[in-house]
């Protein structure tokens, strides 16, 4: 799947992994999704000490554990059914494991399921990240990090909007609370692309189309995304943990962006198929929230480079202690609102947001600063 790509993948650094990871107490939250599953595969192989796979979804914990268990004989491996935004059960499962390093992958991710029911994604996206991230300052973590998104950046989604929260409130600990208290806890985030075979990306859909004789299903005619492989977004978010000083915001470098209809075409090529005889390509029109270019940095927004060529750090604006305080309120006053309610907060907070709008021109390049 990798080669669809057109690039050749980033595998990092094992040795500062191994170092990172050893003997630690791990824990992964949504330990049951694309990400956060490919995280503890990949975390098991530096013998961490215990492995706590947080999953709200009993059938994919199951599933998660089940194959841990079996491929890593002797590993310590804690599931836990818990929502993260749950605080009293979140809680009381920081104060029995005390993980060391959380890697928080819980959230919404499908854009045109949280144009239709915003609150939802602020509950998971944003109050989610908060009660996980407190009670890793809390509980003493050494490490803590947040699975971001591209679409943090100028964002036109509510999922996008969210995700732009939630690092603000990540970074917020960080230089606040975290420094107040004298707690060791570095956080920090990690945005990436699109994740080839993730669960309701467009891969796995192309897919059971071509398998259904078409039409294959494109959006619009020049939509590009990045995309990554589900190891690489795995190993760059483990990768982030064991480099980050604390506040930072990472990013890979994921070469340049695909257009999804080529990513269709070729995958109707390699089943032996012809388009427009054997199969079609139908454009079906763009969805609520989406773009037809991911951006990966604002303007304002500076690149530093990192001790990993294929690694960078954004240089993002910050919000201040009293603001984060009032934007966490404020969400969380409106998650049962309208929609309308929900989405105007969010503006308020994120000005770059815009909803349901669509931003022409490209991607910007990347300031690289020495």
């Amino acid at each position: 799947m990798g080669d669809l790509l057109g690039r050749k993948a980033v595998n990092l650094s094992t040795p500062e992994l191994q170092r990172f990871l050893a003997g630690k107490r791990v824990m992964v939250t949504g330990a049951g999704g694309s990400i956060g599953s490919e995280i503890c595969r990949q975390a098991a192989r530096f013998n961490p000490g215990r492995l706590v796979l947080v999953e709200r979804a009993e059938g994919l914990l199951f599933e998660v554990d089940r194959e841990l268990r079996q491929r890593w004989l002797g590993l310590e491996i804690s599931p836990v059914v818990a929502d993260v935004g749950d605080a009293r059960r979140v809680d009381r499962v920081f104060a029995e494991f005390k993980p060391q390093v959380v890697f928080h992958c819980a959230a919404h991710k499908h854009v045109p399921l949280m144009e239709e029911n915003p609150g939802e994604a602020v509950k998971n996206n944003v109050l989610g990240t908060k009660v996980v991230a407190d009670a890793a300052l809390k509980h003493g973590a050494a490490g803590f990090v947040m699975v971001s998104t591209d679409k943090a950046v100028n964002p036109t989604s509510v999922m996008g909007a969210s995700k732009r929260c939630a690092e603000l409130y990540v970074q917020h600990l960080n230089e606040t609370v975290g420094e107040a208290s004298g707690s060791g806890t570095r956080f920090v985030a990690v945005r990436f692309g699109n994740v080839l075979g993730s669960s309701g990306s467009v891969v796995p859909i192309f897919r059971r189309q071509i398998e259904q004789g078409g039409p294959v299903t494109v959006t619009h005619e020049e939509m590009r995304r990045y995309f990554m492989t589900i190891p690489e977004a795995s190993q760059l978010v483990m990768q982030a943990g064991a480099i980050g000083k604390g506040g930072e915001i990472f990013v890979l470098d994921m070469g340049e962006p695909v257009r999804i209809v080529d990513l269709a075409r070729e995958m109707i090529r390699r089943s032996g198929l012809r388009e427009g005889r054997d199969i079609e390509i139908r454009f079906t029109g763009m969805r609520p929230g989406e773009k037809l270019f991911e951006e990966l940095a604002l303007p304002t927004e500076e690149v530093v480079a990192t001790s990993h060529a294929k690694i960078r750090v954004w240089q993002l604006p910050r919000m201040g202690p009293a603001a984060v305080r009032a934007m966490v309120s404020e969400l969380g006053a409106v998650v049962e609102a309208p929609r309308g309610a929900v989405v105007e907060t969010l503006c308020r907070w994120v000005p770059e947001f815009t909803p349901d709008g669509v931003k022409p021109g490209g991607v910007r390049e990347m300031r690289l600063v020495a």
